[in-house]
C-alpha cells in the first residue's frame, strides 16, 4: 500500500466559527485572521493505492459554482486536483473508488463537473445511508453547505454505493462512524508502514482543534463531538497515531502525547517524511 498526499488548493473561513468557543486571542496565535477576520485552511485529501485499488477520500471544492459563491470563500494558490494526481502520475480516470467522508461542499466539490456528471467516470461513490438522508433532507443550519448540484448527480450516475458502520472498504481501511460535526460522518483507518493513519475530515480539521474546548461552531451537535475527541485523542495517543489534517493550511500530519494536562501535539510532519 503507498499514501499520497493531493492538494486542491487553499479556501478562507471565518476564524471565529472555525474556533468556537475559543476566543481569538488565543486562536490567533495558531491560526492568523486577516483584516476580514479570516483564515486560511487546506483542502487536503488522500489517495490510497492499494493492489488495483485507486481511493480517493475527499476531492475539494471544484469548480464548477459561479464566481459569486466563490467570492465568498477566496480560494488561492496555485494546487489543483489534476494537478496534484498528476504529479503522483496518476489521472482521475485511474481513481476506482471515491470515498467521502461527508457531503459538505468543500469535501465533496470535486465529486461532479462543470457538466453535471460525476468526475471520475470509473469509480465508485461511498457514502453512507444515514448521510446521505441527512444531507439530502437537510437541516436550515446546514441546508447551504448541502448542494444539490454535488450530490444528485452521484445517485443518478448509478455509481454510489453505501457502506455500513463495522464495514471496511478494503483490508486494512476500517472506518469509524461520527456525529458530532454532522450525521454519520466517516473517518477512515488506515494501515500503513505498521502504524494507523486518520483522515480526520472535520472532527479535527488542524492541529490547532486538538485540545478538546477547540471545536467548531458549524458542529451540530458540539458537546457530540466532546465525547467523540474524549474517546479518540487518548487512544490515538496511546497507540501514536498519525494523524492526517484535511484543513490545516501549515501541518499535514502529527502524532499525540498525554500529558498530565490531557492529550497535546507531539510531532508535526509530512506524510512522506514517515
Amino acid at each position: 500500500m503507498n499514501l499520497h498526499t493531493i492538494d486542491t488548493g487553499f479556501f478562507k473561513l471565518d476564524g471565529g466559527a472555525m474556533h468556537g468557543v475559543v476566543p481569538k486571542s488565543m486562536w490567533s496565535k495558531k491560526n492568523t485572521a486577516d483584516d476580514n477576520n479570516m483564515c486560511n485552511w487546506a483542502m487536503r485529501c488522500l489517495l490510497v493505492e492499494s493492489g488495483n485499488r485507486l481511493i480517493l477520500i475527499d476531492n475539494g471544492i471544484g469548480d464548477k459554482q459561479d464566481a459569486k459563491f466563490f467570492s465568498y470563500y477566496f480560494l488561492n494558490g496555485d494546487a489543483t486536483l489534476d494537478n496534484s494526481l498528476k504529479q503522483k502520475g496518476f489521472h482521475r480516470d485511474d481513481i476506482t473508488d471515491v470515498f467521502l467522508t461527508h457531503l459538505h461542499f468543500d469535501h465533496c466539490g470535486g465529486s461532479i463537473d462543470k457538466d453535471g456528471k460525476t468526475a471520475f467516470k470509473n469509480a465508485t461513490y461511498w457514502s453512507n445511508e444515514f448521510h446521505w438522508d441527512w444531507a439530502t433532507n437537510p437541516n436550515a443550519r446546514e441546508k447551504a453547505s448541502f448542494l444539490k448540484e454535488n450530490i444528485l448527480p452521484i445517485q443518478e450516475s448509478g455509481q454510489l454505493k453505501f457502506l455500513k458502520e463495522g464495514e471496511q472498504l478494503i483490508d486494512g481501511f476500517d472506518i469509524w462512524f461520527t456525529y458530532g460535526h454532522t450525521g454519520a460522518m466517516m473517518l477512515p483507518h488506515v494501515s500503513y508502514k505498521g502504524k494507523t493513519v486518520v483522515f480526520m475530515a472535520d472532527l479535527l480539521p488542524s492541529a490547532a482543534h486538538v485540545p478538546l474546548p477547540w471545536i467548531m461552531a458549524y458542529d451540530t451537535q458540539p458537546l457530540k463531538t466532546l465525547e467523540e475527541k474524549e474517546v479518540f485523542l487518548p487512544k490515538a495517543a496511546s497507540e501514536n497515531y498519525v494523524l492526517f489534517f484535511e484543513h490545516d493550511a501549515q501541518h499535514e500530519c502529527c502524532t499525540l502525547i498525554q500529558t498530565e494536562r490531557g492529550v497535546s501535539v507531539n510531532q508535526t510532519f509530512r506524510l512522506a517524511e514517515f
